[in-house]
């Protein structure tokens, strides 16, 4: 543990002392179609998301024992933000070209957890034990929850400080809950979950991931100085759903990030019912939800900022306690 906390705290020192000096090579927010507010940010570095992604790949290598398909998943993380710098920088990938690259990196990163393995056990909540899958069939569900988890967690960056601590907060559970839980043979034991005795590893992870975090909300809080794009957003989410998946329940992306898929996902799905299917739904909420309590309600950045995140803490524990306790 103390390993894992020092990796934190390099990679807080590292973001939040490096960020003012990588700023000014980042290229400059331009402005977004229809959001709310999106003149406020014209101007701004954007893109700081590969530095940080970046600290927290050394730092990973660094602090967190080597294992191969942690390695390489946190070079599909590096891929995500490059792709997601190339997309701040020039604004010229479609959309297509985007959910395709996600879909790339989410089913390779889906591939990375079950390769090698014919089956695959996954726990649920509220029923005991584990269930063995065939691996192919968890890699399609894997891929999908990563993908879902990706486009969501970009969604949700509109807002100074918005994704990058839901983001946070998420990780801070899915890490207790990999290390204290999962990773603890006497609790999981008590608490009839499945043992992982790799899921210590992925906690350390998920703990440098929010220091690296924390160094860049010291200069995202409202009012931003730098903005982490596409090239943060995207390994972001990349990271969230790798973990819930790594944890073999993948129940816990409604879990850890109920607020973040209220705020995204359903904006997403509401696009998709439109597009394809001519099917509208949840016609008078403006999506993402935190630009409809800005635009309808009348929320200012800050108050959706902090309501959000209390949001996020009650329902994430909540939800929480349920998935521990009731089985």
């Amino acid at each position: 543990m103390l390993l894992i906390a020092s990796g934190a705290c390099v990679a807080f020192l590292v973001t939040v002392l490096g960020i003012p000096r990588i700023a000014h090579y980042l290229p400059r927010d331009r402005g977004r179609a229809f959001a709310v507010d999106a003149d406020k940010s014209v101007g701004k570095p954007m893109g700081v998301g590969l530095f940080f992604v970046a600290v927290f790949a050394v730092t990973v290598s660094l602090f967190v024992p080597w294992r191969l398909d942690v390695l390489l998943i946190v070079c599909v993380l590096l891929l995500a933000s490059a792709i997601g710098l190339i997309d701040d920088a020039t604004g010229g990938l479609s959309e297509y070209k985007l959910a395709f690259f996600d879909l790339l990196a989410a089913g390779l990163s889906a591939w990375l957890l079950v390769s090698g393995a014919s089956t695959i056990d996954l726990w649920f909540p509220l029923v005991r034990g584990a269930f063995p899958l065939p691996s192919f069939l968890v890699f399609l569900v894997f891929t999908g929850v990563i993908w879902i988890s990706i486009n969501a967690t970009n969604c949700s960056d509109g807002v100074d400080g918005l994704s990058g601590s839901l983001s946070a907060v998420s990780l801070v559970f899915l890490a207790f809950l990999l290390y204290g839980v999962i990773g603890d043979k006497a609790t999981a034991g008590y608490l009839l979950i499945p043992f992982d005795p790799r899921a210590g590893l992925w906690a350390g992870v998920a703990f440098i991931m929010v220091g690296c975090l924390a160094g860049y909300l010291w200069h995202n809080a409202p009012p931003s100085s730098v903005l982490m794009g596409d090239a943060g957003s995207r390994p972001l989410g990349l990271l969230l759903g790798v973990l819930v998946c790594a944890s073999h329940n993948v129940f816990l992306i409604v879990v850890v990030g109920f607020v973040i898929l209220a705020n995204g996902a359903t904006g997403i799905a509401k696009v998709t019912l439109k597009r394809f299917f001519n099917i509208l739904v949840f016609g008078r909420v403006r999506f993402p939800l935190h630009d409809h309590f800005r635009k309808e309600v009348g929320w200012a950045g800050s108050q959706v900022l902090l309501r959000f995140i209390i949001a996020h803490l009650i329902v994430s524990a909540l939800l929480y306690a349920l998935l521990l306790k009731v089985r």
